[in-house]
């Protein structure tokens, strides 16, 4: 396969003062990846602002017009837990923008990655949890009104339910959402996602990797999707300052070898968005994300076995 591009805006770094969120992370991962000799700099490519009919196909116009016009409610604020600004609007609206992009470009190679994405607590009205569009459903939605695709299945590995995908497809039976999560982590109130694995306090590597073994092959078989969107959360690890799982570093790299391998080995286009992570140590978060990226080139780059 040529060359994957990866989509990345340097807007992604939105100031949004003392907060957990490293949003200075999307840009120390294009640093290491280029340091490390995987990419050079005109492999990445700017994410377009998406079509306005792109963000309502998942999000109300009300809510769209509020955002700008600055007009959101103190609560409205507060649910989201970031500070409202032009800029993050426009980060926003980027990130849409970028997994749409990277959407088109797994159906036309076979792997897109974004360097950014994954924002799954935000619902069609509403902003939740450091999510203010959901890029994850605009993506599926823009693939399949654009007839590239029929069924979409959302592998969603972040440590936190996927809350607001889940209730965004609720009633489409075209799109499988899986998530894998802490159960006793936000957000409260989980919608059902098709199938929820809700793990206790403290889960380690082998149960995770043994849940995922367990279920994703079959979904994969038996629902035949013709894209799979991987959120590839790093919050998982076992140093997160708001997670609550024991992965390690090498756990969550053979869970990214697991996901992208069965994508591949089934040959169906797989999209990859970043979501969460908030080690103690920005660096671990960023080695890990490169460690995914890192893997689905790897994976991607060899032939399929005669």
């Amino acid at each position: 396969m040529a060359k994957t591009k990866l989509i990345y805006s340097e807007k992604y770094r939105v100031d949004i003062g003392a907060h957990v969120f490293p949003t200075e992370k999307y840009g120390l991962i294009k640093k290491r990846l280029i340091k490390q000799g995987l990419f050079k700099e005109d492999d990445f490519l700017s994410p377009p602002m998406p079509d306005e009919k792109d963000v309502l196909s998942v999000h109300t116009e009300e809510y769209l017009n509020k955002l700008k016009q600055g007009k959101l409610s103190m609560m409205e604020i507060l649910t989201m837990e970031l500070p409202y600004s032009p800029e993050l609007l426009e980060a926003s609206l980027l990130c849409v923008g970028g997994t749409i992009q990277a959407c088109r470009n797994a159906i036309e190679s076979g792997l897109g990655i974004h360097i950014g994405g994954g924002f799954h607590h935000a619902f069609p009205d509403h902003g939740e949890g450091f999510c203010v569009l959901n890029d994850i459903a605009c993506g599926i939605r823009h693939l399949q009104e654009a007839k590239k695709i029929v069924k979409a299945l959302v592998v969603d590995c972040d440590l936190h339910h996927g809350n607001g995908t889940a209730y965004t497809f609720r009633e489409d039976r075209n799109v499988f959402t899986f998530s894998i999560h802490q159960e006793n982590n936000y957000p409260a109130i989980k919608p059902a996602s098709d199938l929820d694995i809700g793990l206790a306090d403290g889960t380690g590597d082998e149960e995770y990797l043994g849940k995922l073994k367990e279920n994703i092959p079959k979904i994969i078989g038996s629902f035949q999707p013709e894209l799979i969107l991987f959120v590839a959360g790093a919050d998982p690890y076992e140093r997160d300052q708001i997670g609550g799982l024991s992965l390690t570093m090498e756990g969550l790299k053979k869970r990214d070898e697991l996901v992208i391998g069965w994508a591949k080995d089934a040959n169906i286009p797989l999209c990859i968005v970043l979501a969460g992570g908030y080690a103690f140590e920005v660096s671990d978060t960023v080695d890990i994300h490169c460690n995914t990226i890192g893997t689905a080139i790897n994976v991607f780059s060899k032939k399929r076995a005669q």
